[in-house]
């Protein structure tokens, strides 16, 4: 039976039982730098305190240690110790060359340990999820300079596709990119794992878990809604939420995606909110207590703790939810559903659906001559006037002779982005050229439109780029065209 049929058996019964945090209970054991640094790094020119995921090289024995605790509380799948366990988040400690070796003995410890609690209660069998974090640079917005980008969506795929082939060398039954705080970090992920998958021709269940703050959006203000259309692309085992917010303040949400999901749901929120003194206002008992409520309401399918929870929050939730009713997955209906910040959907009782045509310099000679003289300030000014007249979706097109099309597509999406009055609506990506329709979709945190493809080059062709527009997450409209021209009738 394979791991995804096993706990698909599981949870049409029970619920199933994360483990907590990571990062507490390292620090609980007070490493010191010798032991992040280990024998291996001991002459490292960078000091590698707090660099935890090291510590699967250095200090093994701390990260099982942990493993057990929560294993022996109960949990069914336990998180490898690889949070931050990226090209991009450990250069700064002078260890991306140690990224697929951290993330293979990350999964190998928790793996050893998951075998031997298995074969020690065959009925409670143990699973091992690849904890695969947001990385320290965000995609879809920077505070630095409009437009500006500390990476881009390439170096994000490649530094997360590392990752993830380590996680699987290392014998992971699951994927958990989680923490999400911008989508479009999320989608580059996805699209690695899905690179990854085709490249060994294999695949593990996904489990997606978004962050959400109180005010009910991402740190880049996308709401849950339009981050749950946007990633809905992608075939996950689960979405659900994590960090930031206590089981008290995240109910609202859990509700939310208990409504609105396809696939299984997870909940696994922080201790309680902050106390202002380096520990949460819960204890185990009340957060056992909220989550039981959410699992005797059927709303989730798997539970467990984020920043704060131990292995006695991960003991009694296990007593909370042991008589709770797993979600059963609904029937949706099928609608169309497009994003930026905000969910965009149409209904049976909707009216049309207004499309902005002002920013494409072949329909505008104004917004043409904007993007020709580098006048991108007034150049989204036109962006911000079509949706404050009402336009639900914004279509953007860089194809003119003179323009690098698809730089500018790209510099002009991280502008609008960047610029609230504008980033809640979708973007319809506009051109001939499939390379801008590419770099544009590859600057999209929501779920956008392609304009157009065809078969123009054929059926092969077509199928390549619905499938890869598929992959971006993206809809398409498909115009009527073959190699021998357009269609002359239905």
């Amino acid at each position: 039976m394979s791991v995804r049929d096993q706990l698909d058996e599981i949870l049409s019964q029970r619920i199933l039982l994360l483990d907590g945090a990571m990062g507490s209970l390292i620090h609980g054991f007070e490493p010191t730098e010798a032991d992040y640094r280990g024998e291996r790094f001991k002459d490292h020119p960078i000091d590698l305190k707090n660099a935890s995921d090291v510590l699967c090289l250095t200090r093994p024995d701390i990260i099982q240690s942990i493993h057990k605790q929560y294993l022996e509380a109960g949990s069914d799948i336990i998180e490898t110790n690889t949070f931050n366990a990226n090209t991009v988040s450990l250069e700064e400690f002078g260890l991306a060359n140690e990224v697929a070796e951290i993330n293979r003995r990350g999964a190998e410890l928790a793996k050893e340990l998951a075998q031997q609690f298995t074969e020690q209660n065959p009925d409670k069998p143990r699973f091992v999820a690849g904890s695969i974090g947001p990385t320290k640079v965000q995609l879809s917005y920077s505070a630095e300079a409009p437009g500006y980008r500390p990476t881009n969506f390439d170096q994000m795929v490649e530094s997360y596709a590392e990752q993830v082939r380590g996680l699987l060398d290392g014998g992971v039954d699951l994927l958990l990119p989680e923490t999400s705080f911008d989508t479009l970090n999320m989608k580059s992920c996805l699209f690695a794992i899905q690179k990854v998958f085709d490249e060994r021709q294999t695949s593990v269940p996904v489990m997606v878990s978004c962050t959400i703050f109180d005010g009910g959006r991402t740190l880049t203000m996308q709401t849950l809604e339009a981050f749950l259309v946007s990633v809905e692309h992608f075939p996950m085992f689960s979405v659900g939420l994590n960090c930031a917010l206590g089981p008290a303040e995240i109910r609202p949400f859990v509700e939310v995606v208990n409504e609105r999901a396809g696939c299984y749901v997870s909940c696994y929120p922080n201790a309680g909110m902050p106390d202002g003194f380096g520990g949460f206002k819960s204890n185990p008992t009340e957060f056992s207590g909220i989550l039981g409520g959410f699992a005797q309401d059927g709303w989730v399918n798997i539970v467990g703790g984020c920043c704060g929870t131990t292995p006695d929050y991960i003991r009694a939730l296990s007593q909370a939810v042991e008589s709770g009713k797993p979600r059963r997955k609904p029937s949706l209906p099928a609608l169309s559903r497009y994003s930026g910040g905000q969910l965009v959907e149409l209904t049976e009782d909707s009216n049309f659906m207004m499309v902005g045509e002002r920013t494409n310099v072949t329909g505008s000679r104004k917004f043409a001559r904007l993007i020709k003289e580098k006048q991108y300030e007034e150049s989204v000014a036109i962006a911000v006037n079509q949706v404050e007249g009402g336009a639900n979706v914004i279509d953007v097109n860089m194809d003119e002779g003179l323009l690098d099309g698809p730089a500018e597509m790209t510099h002009f999406l991280n502008l609008l982005a960047d610029e609230p009055d504008a980033s809640g609506t979708p973007v319809m990506v506009d051109s001939s050229d499939f390379k801008v329709i590419e770099a544009g979709l590859k600057c999209l945190a929501g779920k956008g439109i392609v304009n157009s493809i065809s078969l123009k080059e054929g059926e092969e062709k077509f199928l390549e780029q619905a499938r890869l527009i598929r992959r971006y997450g993206a809809a398409v409209v498909v115009m009527a065209f073959d190699e021998e021209g357009q269609a002359v009738d239905a």
